[in-house]
């Protein structure tokens, strides 16, 4: 029989698992107010300061394999560490970093006494790098903690559904500073192309950021345990007693078994790294694509950028949901779905001309079907490696997919930019359309695959 106490207690953590869930969302969505304001400020600093394409580009790499570096680092520290002060701090420096970066062009007159020349831009190149260099191993202290946080708060049968909501967090992130960034350049800028305009790119999210992170701070918890309540149905193992050395010999052989030697997880960081070109062409370069190649004003470029996230928001929903509904838990069998629309969505984007107003229409459609199916494996295959890894290992197997998928940004960071200098921005889009393709093969590898990991945990704590 139920008590009224067990049902006080459902109740409580209904409201800690949605408070958390909503916390997260808010947080890691200002994460990207401090990250992808670059790709908006990129023409802008494109024609204030006379960077190519190509360095432009680096810097995109760069930024993207320190955070997949950083992400794999912090997702062993986060597995054991308090997700609420990792995640809050971890904005913090990023904003911090972020709004030093707009000061480039300050801080190079500064020490060089000069506004322009080879000097100048050396020491500019220099101190931006660097900058960014934080930001991106600072951003890396997003996910980890999140990756840890919901697998404590919720059972995996449900996991799919709850992650998928929680994804639509990059969505609304990049969205809304995509917003934001488009009529920070046309309103705070001079001249045609906007002069000055790309620094408050910089100063304006990284204060929105600094102020969410404290908000972090007095809205999180770690897991039920630290508000008195017990674990979600589903998500106990058996904890053997153990002293300090025995418990971490448990934990690496844990992490052997479970996320380096098991042959799914490699499945799930390959195919990553093919979604993660896919995303990251569109959210590096889609404002500059959209300007150059198709004649879009930046404001309008912005709104599309906006429109992209929101059907990606749809488009994790109902990934999410279809797998639970319908697929048990078998997250790897939507994404061999959706890598095949997004490749027929990228081929139809890129193959209709912005030169009348049907045209724009059912162009801007299948710019916005690209994010409906490219969202849906970037929200899943996390969910697919916490629950392979089960909660005992989660962040750190999301930091493990998470360092193959960032170094995608080889390829969509310099690599596409040294491809539209030299060869123009239709070999891109077949390059895009190519690396669909071969992701979906990726997933199909992995079709028969259980939905989660933790019978065989079971059998390796216990053994």
């Amino acid at each position: 029989m139920k008590t009224s106490s067990d049902s006080d207690a459902k109740k409580l953590l209904k409201y800690w698992q949605w408070r958390t869930l909503i916390a997260t969302m808010i947080g890691y969505a200002l994460f990207y107010f401090v990250r992808k304001n670059f790709s908006f400020a990129m023409p802008g600093m494109e024609a204030d300061l006379g960077f190519s394409k190509s360095q432009l580009g680096l810097f995109l790499t760069l930024n993207g394999v320190i955070y997949g570096l950083s992400r794999f680092i912090n997702g062993f520290f986060a597995d054991r560490l308090n997700a609420r002060y990792y995640m809050s701090i971890g904005l913090m420096l990023c904003a911090i970093s972020n709004f030093a970066f707009g000061f480039g062009t300050d801080i190079s007159t500064w020490i060089t006494g000069e506004t322009s020349g080879t000097q100048f831009t050396n020491i500019l190149i220099l101190f931006m790098g660097i900058t960014l260099l934080i930001n991106g191993f600072c951003q890396g202290s997003g996910f980890p903690p999140v990756a840890r946080l919901l697998p404590q708060w919720f059972k995996p049968s449900e996991l799919s559904t709850k992650m998928s909501i929680w994804n639509t967090s990059h969505s609304i992130g990049a969205g809304v500073v995509g917003i934001l960034c488009g009529y920070i350049m046309i309103h705070f800028g001079t001249g045609e192309n906007h002069a000055g305009a790309w620094r408050w790119c910089f100063w304006i999210p990284s204060a929105i950021a600094f102020a969410g992170a404290i908000g972090l701070l007095f809205t999180l918890r770690d897991n039920p345990a630290s508000v008195g309540l017990p674990e979600p149905d589903g998500t106990t193992m058996s904890d053997k007693t153990a002293s300090k050395e025995e418990k971490s010999a448990e934990y690496k052989l844990f992490l052997r078994k479970m996320v380096f030697g098991n042959p799914l997880m490699w499945i799930l960081a390959i195919a990553n790294f093919f979604v993660y070109i896919v995303r990251f062409s569109v959210l590096d370069w889609g404002p500059t694509i959209l300007q150059q190649s198709k004649g879009i004003s930046s404001t309008n470029s912005g709104w599309l950028v906006a429109a992209f996230e929101i059907t990606g928001i749809v488009g994790m929903l109902a990934a999410g949901w279809i797998t639970d509904k319908y697929l048990n838990g078998r997250t790897h069998r939507t994404c061999v779905f959706c890598m095949i629309g997004t490749a027929l969505s990228f081929a139809i984007f890129w193959l209709i001309p912005f030169n009348n107003e049907i045209n724009s229409v059912f162009a801007g459609i299948s710019f916005c079907l690209i994010g409906f199916f490219i969202y849906g494996p970037q929200a899943l295959i996390g969910i697919a490696a916490a629950n392979q890894a089960t909660k005992k290992a989660s962040a750190a197997a999301n930091g493990f997919t998470g360092l193959i998928g960032y170094a995608a940004t080889i390829v969509s960071g310099f690599g596409f930019g040294y491809i539209a200098t030299n060869f123009g921005w239709n070999i891109v889009y077949i390059s895009v359309i190519a690396v669909a393709i071969a992701g979906m093969a990726i997933f199909l590898l992995m079709w028969k695959a259980n939905a989660d990991g933790y019978e065989r945990a079971k059998t390796i704590i216990e053994n």
